[in-house]
């Protein structure tokens, strides 16, 4: 079978809609409302759907993996946004090395597990 993709469009919950939308907007993502409980956020030509919808086994096994060109760049831009001061709950992890590459993690303020990484 021959995929021919144009995107892929993870669905993720929210515990507090209203703070995950101000969150991923603070974060920079661009929000399009789909209607009163589900929104889609794109930066560039990646994107997800934000639901109004919280089952925390399902929150807490969210990891959601972002390539970025330089980790680097990435986070010290990431650390000028000062999300966990904005958001209680947000938590950012420092870039870790691997055998494969390098990334950093923001835990949005629902638990979804955001990894930003670059492969060597």
């Amino acid at each position: 079978m021959e995929h021919k993709a144009i995107s892929i469009r993870p669905f993720i919950g929210a515990k507090n809609f209203e703070v995950s939308r101000n969150f991923y907007r603070d974060f920079g993502f661009q929000e399009s409302v789909l209607g009163p409980n589900m929104s889609y956020f794109k930066t560039d030509e990646i994107g997800f759907y934000l639901q109004d919808a919280y089952v925390k086994d399902w929150i807490d096994n969210s990891m959601i993996f972002v390539e970025v060109k330089d980790v680097t760049r990435y986070w010290k831009e990431l650390l000028a946004l000062d999300l966990p001061t904005k958001y209680e709950s947000v938590r950012l992890v420092p870039i870790r090395e691997y055998d494969w590459g390098r990334e950093c993690f923001v835990h949005d303020p629902s638990g979804v597990l955001w990894h930003f990484g670059e492969f060597f």
